[in-house]
């Protein structure tokens, strides 16, 4: 078994029902060579301060609840290993962009509404098949990627865009629309284009890279918005 290490850490802490601001609150846990930023927390949860507070499910990075900021970037705490940082001192935040509820745990409620409002399903003019709708590999390979999304928020909450007009669908969602409009078995793409094609959804978009570097599925969301807007230029047209 690895040897445990001291680490130092800090995290933003805040609780609204004291009245405080955030606040840094400085720790010292012992965790093992190999261990992820979940388990930092973990141990610092369990054995030190029972208070903190933050979002964690599957350990797979399936769910994308753990996605918090670490050491200036965006990440899941549950696959990102603690020798990423090179021996570094861990500042430990949660997400920009959001509400603060507790700790590192935020308001994702704007995040999902704003994903409903792009309608994330099929939208059908046809009837349903008997058995199932089939798709080539190459028209399934225009949505491949962007199916891969777990909804971890990292994309959108890195977007200057968003911080400075909260009203902006945001990289998550437009994504999303991207994901259906770009389906071949799906009925709604003029419908959904009428709904992104606007200042606070796909021209709010200014090409800024963060969120391909935020998104821990690697996925090529600014390539995606990219024939997102030319989808809605042809439509216009």
């Amino acid at each position: 078994m690895d040897k445990k290490k001291k680490i130092k850490v800090k995290i933003l802490r805040y609780d609204p029902g004291k009245g405080k601001k955030p606040y840094w609150k400085f720790y010292e846990p012992e965790v093992d060579s190999d261990a992820t930023i979940l388990d930092v927390l973990n141990e610092i949860h369990w054995n030190i301060d029972g208070a903190l507070a933050y979002r964690r499910s599957c350990r797979s990075a399936i769910c994308g609840s753990c996605a918090m900021k670490v050491n200036g970037s965006n990440i899941l705490a549950c696959e990102t290993p603690l020798h990423r940082f090179k021996g570094k001192a861990l500042k430990i935040e949660p997400l920009p962009g959001f509400r603060i509820i507790k700790d590192l745990v935020v308001d994702l409620d704007s995040f999902f509404e704003k994903m409903n409002r792009v309608k994330p399903y099929l939208l059908l003019d046809k009837p349903m098949p008997d058995k199932e709708f089939v798709q080539s590999p190459e028209e399934f390979e225009r949505i491949r990627e962007a199916c891969v999304c777990i909804l971890c928020g990292s994309c959108t909450s890195s977007c200057p865009s968003l911080w400075a007009n909260d009203e902006y669908l945001g990289p998550a969602a437009l994504l999303k629309a991207y994901r259906f409009i770009f389906d071949t078995r799906d009925d709604g793409a003029a419908e959904r284009i009428d709904i992104v094609n606007d200042r606070n959804g796909i021209w709010r978009c200014h090409t800024i890279f963060n969120c391909m570097e935020a998104c821990p599925k690697h996925i090529k969301i600014t390539e995606y918005l990219s024939r997102l807007k030319i989808k809605a230029v042809e439509n216009s047209i």
